[in-house]
């Protein structure tokens, strides 16, 4: 089993910043692709940003240009640094982990991002 543990999301104004971290634990993979979707009231869940272990970033649409992961491969974490947020961006941010070796998949319990206008 694999926990993830996100923290970051809150309430922010139009064109503000956020970042969502994601810690992974317990039977980590060594090798593992994590990343967020977000899913908005009403709408199905999307990408917004997977990354492999090799190092490579596969954006979604939604936050191109603005959304940006980082990794720390120590802590077993990932950020994503949210910079022009719009009011759009409101939804619950859901972390995803997927084991390379095991091939299991995880996600998040989700955390809240809401954009005011």
């Amino acid at each position: 089993q694999v926990q993830l543990t996100e923290s970051g999301g809150g309430l922010v104004q139009s064109g503000g910043s956020l970042q969502l971290s994601c810690v992974a634990s317990g039977n980590v993979d060594s090798r593992y692709t994590m990343g967020w979707y977000r899913q908005a009231p009403g709408k199905r869940r999307e990408l917004v940003v997977l990354l492999l272990n090799d190092g490579y970033a596969n954006y979604g649409t939604s936050g191109e240009g603005r959304f940006t992961i980082s990794r720390d491969p120590v802590k077993d974490a990932v950020y994503l640094q949210m910079i022009l947020l719009k009011p759009e961006d409101t939804a619950t941010y859901y972390c995803y982990y997927g084991g390379e070796q095991t091939g299991h998949e995880y996600w998040g319990q989700g955390t809240q991002v809401i954009v005011s206008s």
